[in-house]
């Protein structure tokens, strides 16, 4: 027999992932009660399909090309990867995709947690279709977040809709690497991917429209695209796909433009991801598809949802005491209280898990500080609760060998953004470096803002550069001089040494 249960929170969290998890301990931490709805694994995406399995099907890939880069280790090196132990190691980081740890945190933090779909019904008031059988009608007394990460964008390719594909899910997942792969996409989810399973052994094929890794400066993709090829990875660039068709023995045939051909045995599409916002709700509190029939969240700075006309930050003004009219912008109630947020890959800002968590952090302590009276109307920037990084400081890492990484802006984006800016560059040829591996390939680039003298933005590719990148995020969030910046002396021998040969360039 099911029921339906009425229940009161200070804060309801819609979606359990990293992100989700990060708010509703933050609004804990501040005396506030909370609830987690999810309808699948808590711990989301990242723990179970995309950062932690995507990396441990990366890292024994590296690490056995680490060694084969250095003689003495190399002649050490007689066997491949064990594609067996590196699948078992993955399914450990996944913990076989049993969420029994991750729900025991959420219990001993205090959260509460009702598995099922939920869905906003009217300002601070949500319904769940409960997995036990059971209804919930939820009120938030403060606040309530979306959480639900992010969905994979299907091409519209002729016949793709009638193929079995994989997305990163599968590819993540898989218990057995197949022996031909195509790879549509070369994002960063795409680029990880395919160097994976080649390199635990299937022939692959990456067919992108654009270049390899748009996003990201030639002279740095170009050194991932060099690492591919070496990996056997066979790259068709700006290659459209015409049509995709499924054969009679379970093979995917892409057709290109042109009339050229790829059959593979999986096709894994990975060709970006977009906001998860599709049967929430959100219609009821007037957000409403865009032209193109998606959902779309408009934030401010603490996670606060913009109204539908764009103005009010959720029916809040400089006071936090309603929109223009009390109850038009979406997130108004009768008293013009302010109580939708959106954090994560879900409020479309920086679709990346630290990221996320960053967001969810202030949105949690942001939400706890508004229902104690403590915190009202717009946040000043890289205050307590300000999401400031994202303007100008968001780290990205693509895990590919050799790595790329990159934080705040790049030289197009400076000058869009009205920056008076100057960019230096070059190879990564230090001593570190030199001894980390032989024929050591590397790139960096500096992007400055000539005014003020700080950096805007930090680029590196090469071995092992990932670690580079938190030094380059300090030195933008605390817009270091960088005539300050040139008395923080590298270690030597290291690959951090292309600091100093950055700063000699650029005249210091």
């Amino acid at each position: 027999m099911t029921e339906t249960l009425e229940r009161e929170f200070d804060v309801i969290v819609i979606g359990a992932g990293a992100v989700g998890e990060n708010v509703a301990d933050r609004a804990v931490q501040g005396g506030l009660t909370a609830v987690l709805i999810e309808a699948e694994l808590v711990g989301g995406e990242c723990s179970y399909w995309a950062c932690m399995p995507s990396k441990a099907l990366l890292r024994p890939g590296t690490a056995l090309h680490g060694a084969q880069s250095v003689p003495g280790a190399e002649q050490a090196v007689t066997r491949t990867l064990d594609v067996a132990a590196v699948l078992k190691r993955r399914d450990s980081f996944t913990s076989n995709w049993q969420d029994d740890g991750q729900v025991k945190w959420v219990e001993n933090t205090g959260i509460e947690l009702i598995r099922g779909h939920g869905w906003i019904t009217a300002p601070r008031q949500v319904e769940v279709a409960g997995l036990d059988g059971n209804s919930y009608r939820l009120s938030a007394r403060h606040a309530v977040v979306i959480a639900t990460g992010s969905s994979p964008t299907i091409p519209p390719i002729d016949g793709l809709a009638d193929v079995d594909y994989w997305t990163t899910r599968e590819a993540t997942s898989t218990q057995e690497i197949p022996a031909r792969l195509a790879v549509l996409g070369a994002g960063v989810a795409g680029v990880e991917l395919a160097q994976a399973h080649a390199r635990l052994g299937a022939n692959v094929t990456l067919v992108a429209r654009g270049g390899i890794l748009g996003a990201f400066p030639t002279e740095a993709s170009d050194l991932v695209a060099a690492g591919l090829r070496a990996d056997g990875v066979e790259l068709l660039l700006h290659t459209a796909t015409k049509s995709v068709h499924q054969n009679d023995d379970g093979s995917i045939t892409l057709t290109m433009d042109g009339g050229t051909s790829v059959t593979a045995d999986k096709l894994l599409v990975s060709t970006g991801r977009h906001p998860a916002l599709e049967g929430l709700g959100l219609e009821s509190v007037g957000i409403t598809a865009d032209d193109g029939g998606r959902l779309k969240l408009t934030t401010d700075s603490t996670g606060l949802v913009r109204g539908a006309d764009g103005n009010d930050a959720a029916g809040a003004t400089a006071d936090g005491n309603g929109g223009a009219d009390g109850t038009s912008a979406a997130g108004a109630t009768a008293d013009g209280g302010a109580w939708l947020y959106a954090t994560g890959d879900a409020a479309g800002r920086a679709m990346l898990t630290h990221q996320g968590k960053y967001q969810a952090r202030i949105t949690g302590d942001v939400i706890a500080a508004r229902a104690k009276g403590e915190a009202n109307g717009t946040a000043a920037p890289w205050s307590r609760f300000a999401q400031t990084a994202d303007e100008h400081a968001v780290p990205s890492v693509v895990f590919s060998d050799p790595e790329l990484t990159s934080v705040g802006r790049t030289v197009a984006r400076a000058k869009e953004d009205g920056y008076t800016v100057s960019s230096v560059e070059l190879p990564i040829q230090v001593a570190g470096s030199a001894l980390h591996a032989d024929n050591y390939e590397g790139w960096a680039q500096l992007v400055i803002d000539e005014d003020r003298k700080v950096i805007l933005g930090a680029t590196f590719a090469g071995p092992d550069v990932a670690e580079l990148l938190h030094a380059a995020t300090i030195a933008i969030v605390g817009e270091v001089p960088l005539d300050r910046l040139w008395h923080a002396v590298p270690s030597y021998p290291t690959i951090s040494e292309v600091w100093l040969r950055l700063l000699e360039k650029y005249g210091l």
